[in-house]
């Protein structure tokens, strides 16, 4: 049995229940155990634009209490994920900033070390569990589903950093979607924002990034929207209707977390695999009958 730790971020704790509740559920049907860590707090990554050094402490300071368990460690969110790698990177060439934020450390007995392996879900699924090991799990083939793979924007940028998957062409999600039995098929607005994060000064242009995305999957005739990330979720699934009111569009495109088409594929319970805070029609995907096409 693989054992990561696992740091869940603020949003998915606290709003997105279902990332949590289907991760966990498909982790374990593929013997992954799960550690919960103790004391984490914030990424930083949404104070970065007032105080970089804070941002690096709070990532320092969360990898820090991992190194602890002596295990990889499972960050689910991409911004997560994002700023926890731009830190490793960030203090494994500047001595001297490490000092300072290791100093900080002291107060509460913490070193950070800089040496534990950071995996997204992505590629936890792909590179270390397989796609060998995913279709044995499958019991109820996706057959008949097209689906529209969504990255989002951390996943796969900046690449300099080291992102899960490839910055121009992605394929890892695609593979895993393939691997339920179901297909993928290229869409020009694949690598597309969701718009989230334009959210706090800019909402009205934030659900237009929504609208149109969504709009594109639907006139495209995919069945679903698949993603991997809690921000864009929210987007795309609590905040469809919204989006095709800004854009004019009637909006019924199923949208859900990987995880969840996975455990769907497993044949698992949909409580478990938190489908029923979906607030996009999944009900139609769970059937088969898509949502995407006319």
């Amino acid at each position: 049995m693989n054992t990561f730790s696992l740091y869940p971020g603020c949003l998915m704790p606290t709003e997105q229940y279902a990332y949590e509740l289907s991760l966990r559920a498909v982790l374990s049907h593929l013997d992954v155990e799960l550690i919960d860590l103790e004391n984490i707090c914030c990424c930083g990554e949404p104070i970065k634009s007032m105080n970089q050094f804070l941002t690096l402490y709070l990532s320092a300071r969360n990898m820090a209490i991992a190194e602890k368990e002596g295990k990889g460690l499972l960050v689910p969110c991409p911004i997560c994920h994002f700023a926890l790698s731009e830190t490793k990177r960030i203090l494994s060439s500047d001595r001297e900033l490490r000092g300072k934020v290791n100093e900080k450390l002291q107060a509460e007995s913490l070193t950070y070390r800089g040496d534990i392996e950071i995996l997204h879900t992505v590629d936890l699924l792909h590179d270390i569990i397989g796609l060998d090991r995913i279709k044995e799990a499958v019991r109820k083939p996706l057959e008949g589903l097209k689906l529209a793979p969504h990255y989002g924007c951390h996943l796969h940028r900046p690449s300099d950093i080291g992102r899960p998957t490839d910055a121009e062409n992605p394929q890892k999600m695609d593979a895993i979607i393939h691997a339920l039995g179901a297909t993928t098929e290229y869409y020009p607005e694949k690598l597309d924002c969701c718009g989230a994060l334009l959210n706090a000064n800019h909402p009205d242009t934030a659900l237009t990034k929504t609208g149109q995305k969504l709009q594109a999957v639907q006139e495209r005739g995919f069945d679903g929207l698949i993603d991997v990330c809690p921000w864009c979720q929210k987007m795309f699934d609590s905040r469809q209707q919204k989006a095709g009111e800004v854009v004019a569009v009637k909006l019924k495109v199923p949208s859900l977390y990987l995880t969840q088409l996975m455990g769907i594929a497993f044949g698992m319970e949909r409580e478990k695999l938190g489908l029923h805070l979906n607030k996009s029609p999944v009900e139609d995907l769970e059937k088969g009958d898509g949502g995407g096409g006319e």
